[in-house]
């Protein structure tokens, strides 16, 4: 495993991320929502990185993991602009970007703001527009009123929280509404069973890429995290298959 590093992007802000050179195109993963560059799938696509002898790169957002700020102080657009940092100061070269649910959402607007870096996406349950589509009118009602929604999770002891300024950005950079201008391969993975984003959204998100070369791979018992030995499996064929494409 690499050291943690840390790119500093603003007064009193770093971010924290995990650098392999190597060759191709560099696998940048974008995280999931209150998710952290330590998850099963980002590690476990990293050792198979390495023994490939293959770029990595993965990191924290700002307010999540080991990188400074606080989580209900970030934005959509604010995370946006990490990954760009992390395309421009620290990937050398195309990256391919693997985004897991909101990462899959970031990994889109990334690929809109970069399309002479970006090689290639592949999305795991990605979940572009999931402010407008993930939750229920009352539910709207208390973050714009109340500034903070918190609901329990079920991946962790810690809240659900999501902040007016978050939402806000987020129906901001809504992506669904229109063709998406992405030109590159694009794979997307999604299960059947999941139970925080509906399969039926990679479809959707299919439709409205531009690109020709967009593929998606639905798993009936998968769910929302894909991250059983066989859903890792299926990532590293998918993530191999494309890098060896281009």
């Amino acid at each position: 495993m690499t050291d943690i590093r840390h790119l500093e992007t603003g007064p009193d802000l770093r971010l924290a991320y995990r650098h392999r050179p190597g060759r191709g195109p560099t696998i940048l993963f974008l995280p999931g929502y209150m998710s952290d560059m330590e998850g099963g799938k980002a590690t476990a696509l990293d050792a198979w990185a390495e023994s490939q002898g293959r770029a990595m790169l993965r990191f924290d957002y700002a307010g999540c993991g080991a990188s400074d700020g606080a989580f209900d102080d970030q934005t959509l657009d604010g995370w946006r602009d990490d990954v760009l940092a992390m395309i421009d100061r620290v990937a050398e070269g195309p990256v391919v970007l693997v985004g897991s649910s909101m990462g899959g959402w970031l990994m889109l607007l990334a690929a809109l703001a970069r399309r002479e870096r970006v090689a290639g996406l592949v999305g795991i349950a990605a979940a572009p527009d999931f402010t407008s589509w993930g939750f229920t009118g009352e539910q709207k009602l208390t973050i714009l009123r109340e500034g903070r929604l918190a609901e329990a999770s079920p991946y962790g002891e810690a809240p659900y929280v999501t902040t007016r300024g978050f939402w806000e950005s987020g129906e901001r950079l809504c992506l669904l509404h229109a063709d998406i201008a992405i030109d590159c391969p694009v794979r997307l993975l999604h299960g059947q069973a999941d139970e925080d984003v509906p399969w039926r959204q990679s479809l959707a998100l299919m439709d409205r890429l531009r690109s020709a070369d967009v593929q998606a791979w639905l798993v009936k018992d998968g769910d929302h995290r894909l991250s059983r030995d066989q859903d890792i499996a299926l990532l590293i064929a998918t993530v191999n298959g494309l890098l060896e494409a281009l």
